[in-house]
């Protein structure tokens, strides 16, 4: 059986620089801007279809326009009508806003909550400042790894 190879076109791009990540040429579209932090499957799949760019191309097949029409939407992406119970930060603590935080955002804005939370003296801004376990989780036997561990045996 004969394998079926890649055959790049002569604008085909390898590697692109999309909001500050470098995503691969080869991979579908929707995969490859899964490479984004803040963008899932999902996510990317709507903005492909809301930017109208076809989902069986590769990414290095992506001409400089369709690329733009992409990142406008994955930023806009309220004024393109995706829905609220999309985004990844609903209700925003600070300005009570809906938006889809992506890159280096998504750091800031989880760096920010915490300080936040450790400001207020919240139970979890505590347990981050500890150190230790934040959601629940036991921590009688695990996470010991990184600590001192109580009463070294004598010999």
């Amino acid at each position: 059986r004969a394998k079926m190879s890649l055959v790049f076109p002569d604008n085909f791009q390898h590697i692109l620089r999309v909001m500050n990540t470098n995503i691969e040429g080869q991979r579908k579209i929707m995969y490859a801007l899964t490479e984004i932090r803040g963008v899932g499957r999902r996510y990317a799949n709507l903005c492909l279809k809301k930017a109208e760019v076809s989902l069986n191309k590769r990414a290095g097949e992506l001409t400089e326009d369709e690329v733009k029409r992409v990142v406008t939407v994955m930023q806009n992406p309220r004024q393109y009508r995706i829905p609220d119970w999309f985004l990844n930060r609903q209700k925003d603590p600070k300005e009570g806003k809906f938006q889809q935080i992506l890159s280096n955002g998504l750091d800031n804005s989880l760096r920010e909550d915490i300080e936040r939370l450790k400001k207020i003296r919240a139970h979890r801004g505590i347990r981050h400042y500890w150190g230790i376990r934040v959601r629940g989780q036991h921590t009688k036997t695990t996470g010991r790894r990184g600590k001192t561990v109580g009463v070294a045996k004598k010999h």
